[in-house]
């Protein structure tokens, strides 16, 4: 897809799910994160929990950093047309599920043989979060098949 960027739907979407942390915590998953979900500080580094309490705006440029990895990813490995909707819904579920998870997905594989509503359907699959389904990632991945599907 070239340089293509995450829109402001799925932007919207990943902040919303994520919510902002000024400080560091730990997620479901037991990692330290800050901002909007964020596992690297400011100066590009894993996440200890010493790291300084962020601004808001720091959040931001945090997000907008990490999407740009997973932007990348969902770039590299889907190999057929995509819309602007669709990249973004992969998008945010490359940021919440890891791009190894997703290279070796049931949902990518789908996707890849031109089947977009198998694909669409296989979202549900990554609801779990330290080993036990969350309601928060049931609703995130309903929110981001939506977003696939329009």
């Amino acid at each position: 897809m070239g340089e293509v960027e995450t829109n402001e739907k799925g932007v919207d979407l990943i902040k919303s799910m994520e919510g902002f942390s000024p400080s560091v915590y730990r997620c479901p998953a037991d990692i330290f994160t800050i901002g909007f979900g964020s596992l690297h500080g400011l100066d590009g580094d894993r996440l200890d929990r010493d790291h300084r309490d962020i601004t808001h705006n720091e959040g931001t440029t945090l997000l907008k950093r990490d999407l740009r990895k997973a932007e990348y990813f969902v770039a590299k490995l889907v190999r057929v047309p995509l819309t602007l909707n669709q990249f973004s819904a992969l998008v945010s579920l490359v940021f919440n599920i890891g791009s190894g998870n997703f290279q070796n997905s049931t949902l990518r594989m789908k996707l890849n043989r031109r089947d977009y509503q198998g694909c669409a359907d296989n979202f549900w699959q990554w609801r779990r979060g330290g080993g036990r389904i969350l309601p928060g990632l049931v609703r995130r991945r309903e929110l981001e098949k939506q977003l696939f599907l329009s």
